[in-house]
């Protein structure tokens, strides 16, 4: 039905009922409880502002179900998929910013199409080139990365990022020693508590919902948050009027210089295009602009390392204050002049990535919370993408998609052998993939299908996908009219949220699973957990290492096939010589070749037959048992023609077993068929053996020791 097939939520309601949607119903509104608090926390692991979340919780669910083929999958976003979208934008925005902020939704544009050029191209079978080894070595690292990302807000501190993961962790650790600030961590103990005992001994109780509703309740009536803007002069530390100063001034290079950069290295794209006809090498117009912008580069990274220092001792600072009404004055901690009493608490200086305000600087006296969320549902839009920006973007978006949709088709085929749904991967595809596309019309950051919130939806007794609409539907809801009750949510709860989360993704078993299966795929898994974890939070590293090593250990296996000698084992089959230490004919080599034989390894059953011909002096017939062979090329075909040639030249028989019709149909059209002759050719191996042992070991030419117990006909140990 062509029909149902453009459009497959038709197939819904094929013997729907009124019972189907009181589960449905109750299954939505289940999911919207973990879809809600989770998608808030996802959203700052994007390094998008927290109401992003709900944005990207708003289209995509509804959209992924209407159009996708699995009628439980629960779509949005994911720990993984927000990681990879904040590290892979973080080069060209700083985080949280209006142009990260727009990068995130054309991100989220280019993943779905993408994947929905995959789908309707019907080339799902493009995610088979990243392997289960690779996978699982990059998912480890990942729910590491993810977790370990969450420190600074379990201690409520604030530091820059580094080049590299591990080294911001450590900034983090200094920090924390330093000073950490006690009831944000009790905050998020306590919900991490309140979820893993609930997720134990209630598990139908939707746990990160009520985590999120007793720590918003107890962070309103005690003041978790208590934060004031103040006039620098408020401030008594000696020096702090320079130092902010100074931090505004190396800020403002670092803009001044990146729009310079900018301005120029447009210049110099138009520029190379330009000459990108002509012959000759680059012009000196061209290197004079390239040699400018390394020079802006310099200094903005000198700036930037400048400004990191600044910010960091202006973090560093610890006041405590003196209430008067509503007006305040700090004192740097533990130099308040004698016979002043102080509010008791410790107070630090909210410092950003962009110029402070002096008539305005942020004092924080309390721990971190959401803040406002802006109610009403996002603006409609089609995010500005432009063909620069979209080959800018593309290597990221394959990478997403493809990881996205690897874990989206995987919940879908686990929940489906529960259910006994058929699954389309090429519709889930353009399912995934419009739910991108129509997602970031309606300011959403990349999606994909989530394990946690599927597999509520399928406990929850979800029939169809109009569980994921009514999802979308209760998003909607909180957007429209419950936004100021999550005001303050303690950004610590979210953090929590995200390890939780993430806990479920720590696999060790997997590199067990690999090395037991092979040891090469145990050894790749491995090298892609580490090199993931090293370059984070360059993350598309660990994938490509992982992907050219399996591709290495393929194109190797491929280049290298086994070719097995053949005797006969006690079960009266013949199995390889040398696996289960048989001993072979001297004088007959059953030869089996253990895959397509073309251009990367034709010479490579050449040399074997090289090596047994040397190996075995008394060689005299050689049976190439060819039921391994599925595919032959012209190469292979040549070299097979030229092992008959040279058999024939020294006289010895060659014969052919278990020839599969796409072989022998290559071996008419070259006439190679003539040359071996049909009358040796068997249609199996052990007919071959029978024929051919009859007629080399009945040879008077032959001593008769070794030739009465054959080991092609009898059971003989090596």
């Amino acid at each position: 039905m062509l029909l149902a097939k453009i459009f497959p939520f038709i197939l819904w309601f094929k013997g729907y009922k009124g019972e189907s949607f009181k589960l449905d119903l109750a299954a939505g509104i289940t999911v919207a409880m973990v879809l809600i608090p989770q998608s808030m926390a996802y959203a700052q692991l994007a390094g998008l502002p927290a109401y992003y979340g709900l944005y990207a919780a708003f289209l995509p669910p509804m959209v992924a179900a209407l159009f996708g083929s699995s009628r439980q999958l629960g779509t949005g976003p994911v720990a993984v998929v927000s990681l990879m979208s904040a590290a892979s934008l973080e080069p060209l925005a700083t985080a949280g910013s209006p142009e990260f902020i727009a990068y995130s939704i054309v991100l989220a544009l280019v993943v779905g199409i993408f994947q929905f050029s995959l789908g309707v191209l019907r080339l799902g079978m493009v995610v088979n080139f990243l392997s289960h080894p690779v996978i699982n070595g990059f998912t480890n690292a990942a729910a590491i990365i993810i977790a370990t990302s969450q420190f600074s807000k379990f201690f409520g501190v604030y530091v820059d990022k580094a080049s590299h993961h591990y080294e911001t962790m450590m900034r983090v650790g200094q920090a924390a020693m330093d000073y950490t600030h006690m009831p944000t961590l009790i905050y998020a103990i306590s919900a991490v508590t309140i979820m893993a005992l609930l997720k134990k001994f209630a598990p139908k109780i939707p746990n990160v919902l009520v985590a999120v509703l007793i720590t918003t309740v107890i962070s309103y009536f005690t003041g978790f948050n208590n934060d004031t803007t103040v006039d620098v002069s408020a401030i008594q530390a000696p020096g702090i009027s320079e130092q902010i100063h100074d931090f505004n001034h190396k800020t403002r290079l670092i803009e001044e210089h990146g729009g310079q950069r900018a301005t120029l290295g447009n210049t110099a794209d138009e520029l190379r295009n330009a000459e990108s006809g002509g012959h000759g090498g680059p012009s000196v117009e061209l290197i004079k602009l390239e040699g400018e912008i390394a020079i802006l580069t310099n200094h903005m990274n000198h700036a930037k390392e400048e400004a990191h220092l600044l910010r960091k001792d202006l973090r560093h600072m610890k006041f405590e204050a003196v209430q008067d009404g509503e007006n305040y004055t700090f004192y740097p901690k533990g130099n308040i002049p004698a016979g002043i009493e102080t509010d008791g608490k410790t107070w630090r200086l909210k410092v950003k990535n962009k110029e402070l305000d002096s008539s305005k600087l942020l004092m924080m006296g309390g721990g971190a919370i959401v803040g406002t969320i802006p109610e009403g549902l996002p603006t409609i839009a089609i995010p500005e993408l432009t063909i620069k920006s979209f080959f800018k973007l593309l290597p990221t978006a394959i990478i997403i998609s493809l990881l996205g949709f690897m874990e989206a088709i995987a919940i879908a085929k686990a929940m489906a052998a529960k259910t006994g749904q058929k699954i389309d991967a090429n519709q889930e595809l353009i399912g995934q993939g419009l739910a991108n596309i129509l997602g970031s019309f309606g300011s959403s950051y990349s999606v994909s299908g989530s394990f946690s919130r599927s597999a509520v939806n399928l406990a929850a007794g979800a029939v169809s996908g109009i569980s994921s609409v009514i999802t979308s539907i209760m998003v909607v809801i909180t957007l429209l009219f419950f936004t100021p009750l999550l005001y303050h949510l303690p950004q610590a709860t979210l953090a929590a949220v995200i390890m939780m989360a993430v806990i479920g993704l720590v696999n060790i078993k997997g590199f067990v699973h690999s090395w037991h299966a092979q040891k090469y795929d145990g050894i790749i898994s491995v090298l892609s957990f580490l090199v993931t974890l090293y370059f984070a939070p360059h993350l598309d590293k660990g994938i490509m290492v992982g992907f050219v090593l399996s591709m290495g250990v393929f194109l190797y296996k491929s280049m290298r096939p086994v070719v097995a000698s053949l005797s006969m084992h006690e079960d009266k089959v013949l199995k390889s010589s040398e696996h289960y230490r048989l001993k072979g004919c001297r004088h007959i080599a059953v030869v089996r070749f253990d895959g397509a034989l073309f251009f990367a390894n034709a010479s490579y059953l050449d040399e074997q037959v090289a090596k047994f011909r040397t190996d075995q002096p008394d060689l005299r017939y050689i049976l190439l048992d060819a039921s391994g062979i599925n595919d032959m090329d012209a190469s292979g075909e040549d070299a097979l023609s030229m092992i008959v040639d040279r058999l024939r030249a020294a006289k010895l028989g060659f014969a052919m077993s278990s020839v599969k019709g796409q072989v022998m149909a290559v071996m008419e059209r070259t006439h190679l068929l003539d040359k071996i002759g049909m009358e040796n050719l068997y249609p199996d191996t052990a007919s071959a053996v029978a024929d051919i042992v009859s007629k080399v070991h009945t040879n008077t030419d032959l001593p008769e020791k070794g030739c009465k117990n054959c080991p092609l006909t009898k059971y003989i140990p090596a």
